[in-house]
């Protein structure tokens, strides 16, 4: 695959500082898995009694590290993250197989612990094997280097097409001590996630039980992770892990059990923010992407709807080329609508672009500015507003352009 020729111009302009959590010890190194002079190789270690929640995909093609991982999820309980990039270990059949089982075992032995408190993710090509022997030597000497600063370490070494990493960060209290969550993410292509190639991993010193912990995620998946889409395309590894290590309970934060307990909700806040900031960053590293899109759909029979409308509209190829064209072209919203098998009314529907109405009353509106409407798209950031007009369900997703490069990527993707 070659290399992607320039950083995105929607990357961040800075990266906030990445505070260390107590329990969780992070090193990378270099495998030679696929690419040549860059990480490749990731190895979180989190201290005992580190509970764990995870969503995966939900393709029928899943591949083997996500098999690993859904076994190893009901124990609730996390010693060892090991992350490859370059190869996705997916339709690799017994081999494939064997190499988790292999990566799991040895990472075990590294960290001291039992294979079933390890978490495995790998991404990259599909179907090609992965050798295991090519980096499983290298976990033990991982472990004892690991440290707690290398946040942004951690995040260039999961990235594929990436043109940068992606991390965020937040502190709240939890019944008046301060906790931290910490979040990085890979994913730039191949990205309409399902519970891309999306991966995600998340760690805290709050101590939640894996019950509590796991609700937390699979409800704040929903309007952020689930709400974005580059492509279309589900990944065959989409893995999204969070780890708590409940270090902050030595400074007097309580331990919650229960996912309804009210103390969680500045927590869940919290956590809603770094999964949406981390998800909008793989939109804007979406490959080849000039554009943030925003799609908001209003006036639908039931959120269930406008969803399943704002997606019609977002992964739409001809609605996302005329925004790379930067053309104001509101028939294509019409056409996504229309198609998306949801119920919709030609003559109540209303489109905006911005503040602009561009459509309205199953026409183009009496007030439709082509030169105003052009300017907008100009924006790096758009908005696409519809209202159906049927009833009350609301949904927003995420999206950006598709030009020439995404092309070009993916059509190198191997060689």
């Amino acid at each position: 695959m070659s290399a992607p020729v320039s950083v995105s111009p929607l990357a961040p302009k800075d990266y906030p500082a990445m505070p260390e959590i107590d329990g969780v010890r992070i090193s990378t190194a270099e495998a030679g898995i696929k690419y040549a002079g860059r990480t490749d190789l990731l190895a979180m270690t989190f201290a005992e009694g580190t509970t764990v929640a995870g969503v995966f995909t939900r393709s029928q093609c899943p591949s083997a590290p996500v098999e690993w991982c859904r076994q190893n999820l009901p124990g609730g309980s996390a010693r060892m993250l090991v992350v490859n990039s370059g190869n996705a270990n997916a339709f690799t059949g017994k081999r494939g197989r064997e190499t988790t089982r292999m990566t799991g075992e040895s990472a075990a032995e590294a960290a001291g612990c039992a294979a079933d408190e390890v978490f495995l993710a790998s991404t990259g090509v599909i179907g090609e094997p992965l050798d295991a022997t090519r980096f499983s030597h290298l976990l033990k000497d991982m472990v004892q280097r690991g440290r707690g600063d290398a946040w942004l370490d951690a995040a260039r070494a999961i990235m594929t097409t990436d043109t940068y990493p992606k991390v965020a960060t937040e502190r709240v209290a939890l019944e008046g001590t301060e906790v931290t969550l910490n979040g990085i993410a890979k994913g730039a292509g191949m990205i309409a996630p399902d519970m891309a190639t999306m991966l995600s991993f998340l760690a805290t010193d709050a101590p939640i039980g894996p019950a509590a912990l796991q609700a937390l995620l699979s409800e704040a998946v929903g309007p952020t992770f689930n709400a974005i889409t580059v492509d279309s395309d589900t990944s065959t590894s989409d893995t999204l892990m969070l780890f708590a290590t409940g270090a902050a309970a030595r400074h007097g934060a309580p331990r919650i059990d229960d996912p309804a307990d009210p103390r969680l909700e500045t927590f869940k806040a919290a956590l809603g923010r770094v999964l949406k900031s981390l998800a909008l960053q793989v939109v804007r590293d979406g490959e080849g992407a000039r554009k943030q899109v925003e799609i908001r759909v209003t006036g639908a029979t039931s959120d269930q709807s406008a969803k399943r409308i704002a997606l019609s509209i977002a992964n739409s190829p001809l609605v996302k080329t005329a925004i790379a064209g930067e053309d104001a072209n509101w028939g294509r919203v019409v056409m996504a609508v229309g198609k998306a098998g949801e119920p919709a009314d030609r003559d109540l529907l209303s489109i905006w672009f911005g503040d602009l109405r561009v459509a309205h009353g199953g026409e183009r509106d009496a007030s439709y500015s082509e030169a105003a409407a052009s300017d907008y798209m100009t924006r790096e950031e758009v908005v696409i507003r519809v209202d159906i007009g049927l009833g009350n369900g609301g949904a927003t997703v995420w999206t950006c352009d598709l030009t020439k490069e995404y092309v070009a990527i993916n059509g190198d993707y191997r060689s």
